[in-house]
């Protein structure tokens, strides 16, 4: 009896698997059948009766729809003339590849004239793309829902307005539902209902998205109310001056970006040239070394652009440090208290470190590639978006200078530089050996340029004439801030990057930095030791 019931179950479990894959067949076949119904259709159709078509399909597979939408939206969608198969094709030229797309199978196209192209106009383009704009208003991504909200705001459809409403009350983002809002509140503005025109621009008045205040003004065209006129008035004047201030915010970022790049072309400099009194020409090959150093470790490290930052920091210090050392042991320890000899010397040097660099590297520029952690931006609203990499560019400035501070604080080097740049013949006296000084000084400021030139790599092209673009502003820098303080040459660097970007709307870009140099000339006509002077014997005397 036991084995007949268990002959019995086997049985039943091999109809119902049997059933099931029979089923799975049949609905396979349907669908097939149907897609086939659709794609010969749709291949055949006229403007007119695409969309009809879309819709059937998009009640039977929605998602089948929207990519065809998309593939249309993106002219990739093309049939082949005998067989009204639909195919994918990004390259309708002879001997490319076109995917069929109710097998997946790839045919070799042989001739352009067996594919065409199935064709949209600007209203199948425009309803297509609201179809595929309201879909995405139910992606499970909130961000995907706030973007496609915010694609509707132009010309919201009733239905797009009626489905956005029916949306709104089961949304728990709030940002969606600051978008569901505005789209709404687009909708009502010119609703005959008493009281949602006003309710609608006072949602307006609060956003900065552009298409609000494109609605906005577009309505002030059009309305014959006079109270209503002046609600949109207002509400578009609030818009425009929150708009202007961020602006503001945008160029003061800005300027704090340049400004940290001029101290870190500047504080190198501030040290060998407050120390030692040395008028270094080639201070800028030196920050264009760093720059070239950081191409290098990216050609060695290809498939770790990640990390090559963290690589190319510290050997950028290293190869600009030696390089200065070797600069000051091989030609300025000769021309110690002969400022013009030594100016026109730095200046030889560096004519010679730019042909270096031609020969080895060519004369064209040279491209550092970003890594992705640095790239993008941080949106704060619609109008105003923080460059990551220009972010990152103050803090590691930032950086340099707190690190270049304790160096010079807490440490026996940084005690001696100061003991020297205060009174060298005292220092002398007390045993410290100024020309080891001198050296190490001069590989330390050379070293930190090294290292602005990785920070410049991230904003433009590395060239042999990179250093060129630097070295005037990085002696400004010195000279405002005060020969020889690291405080003053931080605060003289964020001031002439902040005035360069606050005057080049309305100045020009050439005619700013113009008026920075005068405006210099006649600070140190009043301050001669610039904004933070040196203190001690060697400064007074």
């Amino acid at each position: 009896m036991r084995g007949i019931t268990t002959s019995i179950v086997k049985l039943l479990s091999l109809t119902l698997l049997m059933l099931s894959i029979l089923s799975a067949s049949l609905a396979a076949m349907a669908g097939q059948a149907q897609f086939d119904a659709y794609e010969a259709r749709l291949s055949k159709a006229k403007f007119d009766e695409k969309a009809q078509i879309i819709q059937s399909w998009m009640s039977e597979d929605r998602a089948e729809a929207l990519s065809l939408i998309q593939l249309m939206l993106d002219s990739q969608l093309y049939y082949q003339k005998k067989e009204l198969q639909l195919y994918r094709v990004e390259d309708a030229s002879r001997g490319a590849t076109a995917v069929r797309l109710s097998d997946g199978a790839e045919v070799q196209i042989e001739s352009k004239r067996d594919f065409k192209r199935v064709s949209i106009n600007n209203n199948l383009r425009g309803t297509f793309g609201g179809w595929l704009a309201t879909a995405a208003l139910t992606d499970p991504d909130p961000e995907a829902r706030r973007e496609a909200a915010l694609e509707l705001i132009d010309a919201p459809s009733e239905a797009v307005v009626a489905q956005v409403r029916e949306l709104s009350q089961t949304e728990t983002d709030s940002s969606v539902l600051a978008a569901f809002d505005i789209v709404l509140a687009v909708a009502d503005l010119y609703s005959e209902e008493q009281g949602k025109p006003a309710a609608a621009i006072a949602t307006l008045s609060g956003t900065l998205e552009p298409a609000a205040l494109a609605a906005l003004t577009q309505f002030t065209a059009s309305a014959t109310d006079k109270a209503l006129l002046a609600q949109a008035n207002k509400a578009i004047d609030k818009i425009n001056d929150e708009a202007s201030f961020y602006a503001g915010v945008e160029t003061v970022y800005f300027g704090l970006s340049l400004g940290s790049v001029l101290v870190l072309a500047g504080i190198g400099l501030a040290i060998t040239f407050g120390v030692m009194g040395v008028i270094n020409m080639a201070h800028g090959e030196l920050i264009m070394i760093g720059a070239y150093t950081t191409y290098v470790v990216q050609l060695l490290m290809p498939n770790h652009i990640e990390y090559s930052l963290f690589v190319a920091i510290p050997a950028a210090f290293v190869v600009s440090g030696l390089v200065g050392i070797g600069i000051e042991r091989g030609v300025i320890r000769f021309l110690y208290g002969r400022p013009l000899e030594t100016l026109l010397a730095t200046f030889g040097i560096s004519l010679v470190l730019q042909q270096a660099v031609r020969s080895i590297f060519s004369p064209l520029n040279r491209s550092v590639e970003t890594p992705s952690w640095m790239s993008g931006s941080i949106e704060i609203n619609p109008v105003l978006a923080l460059t990551e990499s220009r972010l990152y560019i103050i803090f590691f400035c930032l950086f340099v200078f707190f690190a270049l501070s304790m160096i010079m604080k807490r440490t026996r080097l940084g005690l001696q530089v100061r003991a020297v740049s205060q009174n060298r013949a005292m220092a002398r006296a007390m045993g410290v050996r100024s020309e080891w000084v001198d050296a190490m000084t001069f590989g330390l400021g050379s070293g930190v340029a090294g290292v602005a030139g990785v920070a410049l790599s991230q904003l433009t092209n590395v060239g042999p004439n990179l250093g060129q673009a630097y070295i005037i502003d990085s002696f400004m820098v010195v000279v405002f801030g005060g020969v020889g303080n690291l405080w003053g040459t931080l605060v003289a660097g964020l001031s002439l990057g902040l005035a360069n970007k606050v005057m080049e709307p309305w100045a020009g870009a050439v005619l700013a930095k113009i008026l920075v140099l005068v405006f210099i000339i006649l600070f140190i006509q009043k301050r001669p030791r610039g904004l933070f002077p040196q203190r001690g014997r060697a400064a007074e005397g």
